[in-house]
């Protein structure tokens, strides 16, 4: 019986430090999500001082929406986890406390029974009455034995009466923390209500706007083929360049290295948030916006440094009618294009090592001090989806 509850006891244990360790990455996860609240409500608080709705900005809310939603979805789980606890302490409580009277009652016999022997057959007797010397040796062996046991039993009873009071404490502990994620929950809820009005409310004002923002559209869409036509001319100079060789062992090696980091890649700007998405979009929410981008924009606050992904040479600079200026750095068969810069720092022909600055982002000031960088990668003329290639903010 003691053995099955205390192979049941280091179960629970066990299960009980897996699911803190769960509950401290979701804490962190939480930590994480609600700084990048915190970096996106700034974003919308210049917009909505200057009464500014456009697809951006649509975009920005949307994505604070969808951050209070992960909030909610990770109080949920780590409430789900505490519960789980709860009732593993629980448990773990019922059976040390089943194990402890099972073990305070064979103590109680021992003690009884040894009271008994000594008081009608003193130990001293028992051992002198031996036949021989190896008698008497092992009767004072099983004597040792008796007395090392009871005290064994005695510290189990006392560890067992500890290990119950902090399970009990633990447990205290997890209710005052499930209560203490309910609050939070709902205090969540009650913002994600708020925000999800904000965002109903600015669809209604898009959806009367749908000439101007097709215009918005189609303008982005010639800007992008241009890019594109750009990027094609250098694939071709390159290759006249070659006069139809293979790449050198250089250009292969950093073909190879761009291509190692798929997924390991550093952001173009320090910090920011994706509000164009990479290939054919579909707006959720407005039916008449529809776009196929050839790459992804992220959208900061005020001055912000643009910078290299990965080590390179300056291919191009050139100017962007309505869109500022854009660097497009070549790493082996690899292209890396960044659009809507300013205060260029970089010339063509010079190589760049990764994060090297090589300029700012555009900060609208009309637009709440916007800066929308507009991030592309090309692998010869394939287009790649940047998201898959940026490390994980």
């Amino acid at each position: 019986m003691k053995k099955i509850c205390f192979v049941w006891f280091i179960l629970v244990l066990s299960i009980i430090s897996l699911s803190g360790q769960s509950r401290k990455e979701l804490e962190e996860q939480r930590k994480k999500t609600l700084q990048e609240i915190e970096y996106v409500g700034n974003l919308i608080k210049q917009t909505e001082k200057q009464k500014i709705t456009g697809l951006n900005e649509l975009k920005v809310l949307g994505n604070k929406v969808e951050l209070h939603e992960r909030v909610i979805s990770n109080l949920k789980e780590e409430a789900d986890l505490l519960r789980m606890r709860v009732e593993l302490n629980n448990l773990a409580i019922s059976l040390m406390e089943s194990d402890l009277e099972t073990i305070k009652k064979e103590y109680e016999k021992a003690i009884l029974n040894a009271f008994k022997a000594s008081k009608g057959y003193p130990y001293i007797v028992y051992v002198l009455s031996a036949r021989d010397f190896n008698q008497g040796y092992r009767r004072m062996k099983y004597i040792q034995d008796v007395s090392r046991y009871r005290r064994n039993e005695a510290e189990l009873i006392a560890d067992l009466k500890k290990q119950i009071e902090k399970t009990k404490i633990k447990l205290y502990e997890d209710f005052a923390a499930l209560n203490s994620l309910r609050l939070d929950e709902e205090k969540q809820r009650n913002i994600l209500k708020v925000e999800q009005e904000k965002k109903r409310r600015m669809i209604n004002t898009l959806s009367g706007k749908e000439r101007q923002l097709r215009a918005e559209l189609e303008a982005k869409r010639k800007i992008a083929v241009r890019i594109e036509n750009e990027i094609n001319k250098i694939i071709e100079e390159e290759r006249k360049k070659s006069s139809g060789t293979e790449m050198t062992p250089e250009m292969k090696l950093i073909s190879s290295n761009f291509a190692g980091n798929k997924g390991r890649l550093p952001w173009p700007v320090e910090k920011g948030v994706i509000t164009s998405q990479f290939g054919l979009q579909q707006h959720k929410e407005l039916s008449f916006v529809k776009q196929n981008n050839p790459g992804i924009e992220i959208t900061s606050n005020g001055k912000v440094k643009v910078r290299s992904v990965f080590n390179g040479e300056i291919a191009r600079v050139l100017t962007i009618s309505g869109e500022n200026m854009a660097v497009i750095i070549k790493h082996g068969n690899y292209f890396t294009v960044y659009q809507n810069i300013i205060n260029i720092t970089v010339k063509p022909g010079q190589t760049v090592d990764i994060k090297q600055e090589i300029g700012e982002v555009y900060c609208d000031e009309s637009k709440g001090n916007k800066s929308i960088l507009k991030f592309m990668i090309f692998r010869d003329k394939e287009k790649l989806n940047p998201e898959e290639w940026l490390a994980k903010n």
